[in-house]
């Protein structure tokens, strides 16, 4: 009978693929996840297998790690190392023979790009073949995995879902910003694996960095860092202020793909530029990407502590301009990721969300990056945890001291407690695009400043407070009204000082660019309100942006007690948004033609012109880009024609970025694409 000879073997990524959850993830190999048995086929001529007189022995290679494997007649596998266990024998009349062979990694496998070679071993000849590679992810539906997340919706949405909403703005006045993470776009698979090949830990020594790739907090800590450019090669240069010439203003990114293909289509050189909010989207594509289940996470008031004494001191002057004196901040908003793993390393009980920040803030052991922090060690304010968790804890609980200055000298200070960390929210699980609030989860206090009405400031004699009449939208004017409350049983002389700045989120503000400053008597326990309005045409910003910011301050002084009181609010100004409707949005095919209109009047008194993109990750291939001029009150629409290659819930988004207006305009429409 004729020897044994091995013809090819089928590496069944599709139904391999379907198994392991990785369907619809692109990559150059095979994708699967660790923990969880693959089939091949093999497909020889020649006599039939026989144990007892041939063998065939995989190697399993992740250079320069090396695992070979027997494959055995029968038996389990073994949870702490590869094995590889016979299936079945099936003649094939027309295809000569077929074997199955179940391969089998253990679920603290390395994360990686494998090679898989086969040695078949007969009496008459020793041969050795490459079959191919495959990229072994994590695998949250494995409950042998740090990162098992045992609920099926949650594995949904913080592992396949590829869209999702960042929060933006103030506690007051929350802007829903979309985002497409892209995780199964063309090649991205490929390209986030490069951040571990290209990590300084990868380069300095490989051995060492493929062995601790086990670990979901290690591989966290890896990817915090390279999303930013800091240290290594990481993808994306931070910029707060500026022109953006040079680069992409980060408010016009709208994805995660087109910032990572740009990083490997230019050799891996930082792509300019990137904001929080940017360098938090493009980490979730990674970590998602490889297995590790992420979401996004937006704190208000966020807390910059750079002598780590858990207090934030605000300057004013005693016109009520915000002064830029040391080097804390508070941030009007700050994103991060968590991400959920299993925490060994700790103390049992932290087990759970991670918070892990790419934004280049401050340096965590020599590099800059965040985290892995324990959600539940900021809660229990465990401050010796690894890692990072006093710099997170302080991001969520500093006190704020306000005060007022008048040359060097102090006139008057108050302490806020419930500002910083007033509203830390993510998206909602699940196919509605709404808000879930986490604040519980991180403070022990349901400390929730910041809301419709400015903090009221009540000394002996005076207090103030602030109070937006609307929400603030673009091209409208601003309308506020101050408080003023005479708390003694005699009339007073006050001098009444309002002040407005622009400001970015993460600054103090610039110059002034409205005030108003007037005397008035108020009587014995006389409460007065004072109506006022800021036009468009005096905060209207030069520069386009889409978080336009307030510092609107009242400072009150006792003529006679030399008493000054202050109160303060920081608020967005919202943009109009784009309308975007569907025909037969309830019954939308996958690889059928259908159509999406963009609509959007134009509420200013002049014309505006800018450049209209479309995009949809699996439902439109190429963007689609327009330019538009529209007139005063005038309303544009525009068909979009599509045609989904990809099922389940999907986004299309469309941004408008008035070029003669400095405003970024957007909107969104989810789907949900069914199987033909």
């Amino acid at each position: 009978m004729d020897e044994l000879k091995l013809r090819n073997v089928h590496l069944q990524p599709v139904q391999n693929q379907i198994r392991h959850n990785t369907d619809g993830l692109s990559s150059s190999t095979l994708v699967l996840r660790r923990g969880q048995p693959f089939t091949i086929l093999i497909n020889y001529d020649g006599r039939p297998f026989d144990p007892l007189k041939d063998k065939l022995v995989f190697q399993i290679v992740l250079v320069p790690l090396s695992e070979e494997v027997p494959v055995s007649v029968s038996g389990n596998p073994s949870p702490s190392q590869w094995s590889a266990i016979l299936e079945r024998s099936a003649p094939d009349p027309n295809a000569g023979r077929t074997q199955a062979v179940s391969l089998f990694s253990p679920a603290s496998s390395p994360v990686g790009v494998y090679t898989l070679h086969l040695r078949v071993e007969t009496r008459g000849s020793i041969k050795t073949h490459v079959l191919g590679q495959f990229t072994l992810l994590c695998n949250p539906w494995c409950q042998a995995d740090s990162v098992f997340l045992p609920s099926e919706d949650l594995r949904n949405e913080y592992i396949r879902n590829d869209i999702g909403l960042l929060f933006k703005g103030s506690p007051s006045n929350i802007e829903s910003r979309p985002w497409s993470f892209d995780q199964y776009e063309k090649g991205i698979l490929d390209i986030c694996m490069k951040l571990l090949e290209l990590s300084p830990q990868s380069q300095a020594d490989a051995r060492k960095d493929l062995l601790n790739r086990s670990n979901p907090v290690y591989i966290s800590r890896v990817i915090s860092a390279m999303v930013n450019f800091e240290d290594d090669k990481g993808v994306l240069i931070g910029k707060w202020s500026g022109n953006y010439n040079d680069g992409v203003n980060p408010c016009t990114w709208s994805g995660s793909a087109d910032i990572l293909r740009e990083w490997a289509a230019t050799q891996f050189s930082p792509v300019k530029y990137g904001q929080c909010w940017v360098f938090a989207a493009v980490m979730c594509t990674v970590m998602r990407a490889l297995g590790i289940p992420t979401r996004v996470v937006t704190n208000f008031n966020s807390a910059h502590d750079t002598n780590a004494n858990m207090v934030i001191e605000e300057y004013y002057s005693e016109k009520g301009e915000k002064l830029s004196i040391g080097r804390d901040r508070i941030w009007n908003f700050h994103v991060w990721v968590e991400s959920w793993m299993k925490r060994p390393d700790l103390d049992g009980g932290y087990d759970g969300w991670q918070v892990l920040d790419p934004t280049p803030q401050e340096i965590s052991a020599g590099v800059y990056r965040c985290g892995p922090a324990a959600v539940k060690a900021v809660h229990e304010q465990k401050v010796n945890a690894p890692y990072d968790v006093p710099f997170v804890y302080a991001e969520v609980n500093a006190d704020v001291h306000e005060i007022i200055i008048r040359d060097g000298k102090v006139l008057a200070t108050s302490i806020d407690k419930d500002r910083v960390g007033a509203l830390i929210c993510t998206k909602r699980p699940g196919p509605a695009m709404v808000m879930q609030e986490i604040t519980a989860e991180y403070k022990t206090e349901m400390a929730r400043g910041g809301g419709g009405t400015a903090e009221r400031f009540v000394r002996q004699g005076v207090g103030v407070s602030l109070e937006l009449l609307k929400a603030p939208v673009v091209g409208e004017n601003l309308s506020f009204i101050v408080k003023i409350t005479n708390n003694m049983a005699i009339p007073k002389l006050l001098r009444k000082h309002v002040n407005a700045q622009n400001k970015e989120y993460n600054r103090d503000p610039a110059g002034t660019f409205w005030e108003d400053h007037d005397d008035l008597k108020i009587g014995p326990n006389e409460t007065v309100t004072v109506e006022h309005e800021i036009s468009f045409t005096e905060y209207m910003l030069n520069e386009a942006m889409e978080d336009c910011l307030v510092n609107l301050a009242v400072v009150i002084e006792d003529v006679q007690s030399q008493e000054s009181v202050l109160a303060s609010e920081e608020f967005n100004i919202n943009s109009p948004t784009l309308n975007i409707q569907i025909q037969n949005e309830y019954s939308v095919i996958i690889n059928t033609d259908q159509v999406a209109t963009v609509t959007f009047t134009n509420p200013f008194n002049v014309a505006v012109s800018g450049d209209l993109i479309v995009m949809g990750s699996g439902l439109l291939e190429e963007k689609v880009q327009m330019r538009l001029t529209i007139q005063p009150r005038e309303t544009m629409k525009r068909p979009i024609r599509f045609i989904p290659w990809m099922t389940g819930a999907k986004m299309l988004h469309a941004f408008l970025e008035l070029t003669d207006r400095s405003t970024v305009l957007r909107g969104f429409k989810t789907v949900t694409v069914q199987a033909a």
